[in-house]
């Protein structure tokens, strides 16, 4: 049976790499240096799928994807919520006494404020989590220490000080798997759906609250709604739905009936299985 292959921005031990490994089991995985990167890599070779980050319970939501989503109109095929679990990891002859400094993604370092605060590090901020400890490897300085996971310490052979360094529990990023053909599944009624859409407002008063109206009285729940500007202007904004139902169900086909009359343009990104951590 061939491999899944699987784009993912940044490097191995990345906990975008994590979430595939949980996904897939088993893939041919690329990692891609930026988002736009990830994305164009699936939008020109329909062999391939992306696994991309689209928001953190902690941080809120990554930046660049809402802009990169209309732009390449990749579709969604699934979700997925991985926990994410900081570390301190150092090279295999250091100590906790031997860190002064620890290198990380901004986002980590400020997860991890309690350690680094509580042992006086210095900080050093890197692309991301698991590009700072493939830059500790290739370091000969035992004084740096990185956060990162756990994948990274075996990827890059360096030892764990210690686990579980974030400052709040509960650290969960929600995964989008997206490809460049369309994959619906059947509506099934026992069966729970996202639907994931963009669109753009007509320039009329009250413009959203009329759009929005047939999910009221539809009764059909909006999981995430968020507005991103169009680029290089404040003139006009998209939005961001993501919405439970099936555009098979006919409650969906009226709300969106009427999201339709007040768009100027609407975008289905995909309808997928909910995962089954929303049940949590």
């Amino acid at each position: 049976m061939t491999k899944p292959k699987i784009a993912f921005q940044g490097e191995l031990g990345a906990y975008s790499h994590i979430a595939i490994n949980e996904i897939f089991k088993d893939a041919d995985i690329k990692t891609c240096s930026t988002f736009e990167e990830t994305f164009k890599i699936a939008h020109e070779d329909e062999s391939f799928k992306i696994v991309i980050p689209l928001e953190n319970s902690l941080a809120g939501r990554v930046a660049d994807i809402h802009y990169l989503l209309p732009k390449y109109k990749l579709q969604i095929h699934g979700e997925h919520f991985q926990v994410v679990e900081h570390n301190l990891i150092a090279k295999l002859d250091a100590e906790m006494k031997d860190i002064k400094f620890v290198r990380s993604h901004a986002q980590a370092i400020g997860q991890c404020q309690k350690i680094i605060m509580e042992k006086g590090y210095k900080t050093i901020i890197s692309a991301d989590t698991a590009g700072s400890a493939k830059e500790l490897a290739d370091s000969k300085d035992k004084s740096i220490a990185a956060i990162a996971s756990k994948l990274s310490a075996k990827i890059y052979k360096l030892k764990i000080l210690k686990e579980n360094v974030e400052d709040e529990k509960g650290n969960v990023t929600r995964f989008l798997i997206m490809g460049k053909s369309v994959q619906q599944p059947e509506f099934e009624k026992n069966k729970k759906y996202i639907t994931t859409c963009t669109f753009r407002l007509k320039s009329e008063p009250s413009a959203l609250y009329k759009s929005l109206g047939g999910f009221a009285t539809n009764q059909i729940n909006m999981t995430k709604l968020e507005s991103f500007s169009v680029r290089n202007t404040f003139a006009q904004t998209n939005f961001y739905l993501d919405f439970e139902g099936h555009l098979d169900d006919k409650p969906v086909q009226s709300a969106m009936e009427e999201l339709g009359f007040h768009t100027q343009s609407l975008d289905i990104l995909g309808v997928y299985e909910a995962s089954k951590f929303r049940e949590k």
